[in-house]
C-alpha cells in the first residue's frame, strides 16, 4: 500500500481502526462499530451474539461485567433530532468471544477471529512476563524468539531467502540495523563470548525483548507486504532494526550494544529450572541467592 507521494504506508487492522480509550486508560470496543465492520445490518442478530459471547464468558469462569459493560448514548436521527440507542463496550477478551460467535459466514469475521485471538494471546503473555523475575523474562523471552525466528526464517524463505548462507546475511542486516552496524560476529566480539557461545543466549530480557520485536515487526512486513527478493528482504530486515533502534532512542533507553552481557548463560537457566522442578523450590531459592551474590 502506497502513499500519493510514493511512500509505504502502514497497514493498520480495521479492528484497530475502531479501538478506543476511556478516560481511565483502558481500551474497548464499542459493539455498535464492531456489527458494522462485521456487516450485520441489523443489532437484533448482533444482539444474539453478543448474549452468546456473554454466555461463553461466564462458562470461562470471567466476570461478565469486566468485559461487556451495557449502556445507552443518544445518536442524531436528522434535523437536530435525537434517539437513544443500546450499546455495549467490549473489552479484548469480550471482543474475541463475540467474534467466535459470529457468523461465520462473513468473510471479515474470520478476519477478526485471528485478529483478536493473537491479540489476546499477546496480553496474557505481557501480563505473564510482568509476573516473572529478570530470570524467568529471560527464559520466556528466549523461547518466544527462538519460535519466531522460525517463522522468519519460514517467511523470509518464501521471499527468496533460501539457502543457509543467505539467512545469515539477512540475519545481520536486522543485527546492523538494531546494533548501529554491528553484525551478528561483532556483537559476538563485543560481548566478549567465546566461540561455541550464543548472543542470543548471553542477553538480558530488554536486549531479548528488542530483538524479539526486530524479528516480529519483519515477518510480519515481509508477508504484510508481499516483500519478494533477497535484496528487498535485506533491506527490510534493516529498516525495521533500525525503527527498532530510533524508538529505543525516542524513548531514552540504552543502546542494544552497550547492554550488559550476562555470564549465566540460557541454558543454565534451564537447567536450574529442571532442577527446581524435580527438587523442590527451596533448593532453587538458595542456588540463585548464591548466583546473584556471584554475580
Amino acid at each position: 500500500m502506497s502513499n500519493t507521494d510514493g511512500s509505504s504506508s502502514a497497514y493498520v487492522s480495521p479492528f484497530e481502526s475502531i479501538r478506543k480509550v476511556g478516560e481511565e486508560g483502558i481500551e474497548y470496543w464499542s459493539a455498535r462499530d464492531l456489527a458494522k465492520i462485521l456487516g450485520y445490518a441489523k443489532w437484533e442478530k448482533f444482539n444474539n451474539a453478543i448474549q452468546r459471547a456473554e454466555e461463553a464468558c461466564q462458562n470461562s469462569g470471567q466476570s461478565v461485567e469486566d468485559h461487556f459493560l451495557h449502556l445507552g448514548k443518544m445518536v442524531g436521527i436528522g434535523s437536530g433530532a435525537q434517539r437513544k440507542v443500546n450499546d455495549v463496550h467490549l473489552s479484548r477478551y469480550a471482543c474475541y468471544l463475540l467474534i467466535q460467535n459470529s457468523d461465520p459466514s462473513k468473510p471479515i469475521v474470520a478476519l477478526g477471529q485471528t485478529y483478536f485471538a493473537v491479540q489476546t494471546r499477546r496480553q496474557e503473555q505481557a501480563d505473564e512476563l510482568a509476573g516473572l523475575n529478570e530470570k524467568q523474562r529471560r527464559l520466556f523471552l528466549r523461547e518466544q524468539l527462538s519460535d519466531h525466528n522460525r517463522q522468519l526464517a519460514e517467511t523470509a524463505s518464501h521471499a527468496g531467502v533460501v539457502r543457509p548462507t543467505d539467512f545469515a546475511v539477512f540475519q545481520d542486516h536486522g543485527y546492523s540495523g538494531l546494533y548501529g552496524g554491528l553484525k551478528a560476529r561483532d556483537i559476538h566480539a563485543r560481548k566478549s563470548l567465546k566461540r561455541n557461545q550464543q548472543i542470543l543466549d548471553h542477553m538480558g530480557s530488554t536486549e531479548l525483548a528488542a530483538n524479539l520485536f526486530r524479528a516480529t515487526q519483519t515477518e510480519e512486513k515481509i508477508r504484510r507486504e508481499q516483500i519478494r527478493g533477497k535484496d528487498a528482504a535485506n533491506r527490510t530486515h534493516h529498516q525495521v532494526g533500525q525503527k527498532v533502534r530510533q524508538t529505543i532512542k525516542e524513548l531514552g533507553g540504552t543502546m542494544p550494544e552497550d547492554l550488559p552481557t550476562l555470564k549465566e548463560s540460557i541454558q543454565q537457566l534451564q537447567q536450574k529450572e529442571q532442577q527446581r522442578l524435580k527438587q523442590g523450590p527451596q533448593l532453587f531459592l538458595f542456588e540463585e541467592q548464591k548466583t546473584d551474590t556471584e554475580n
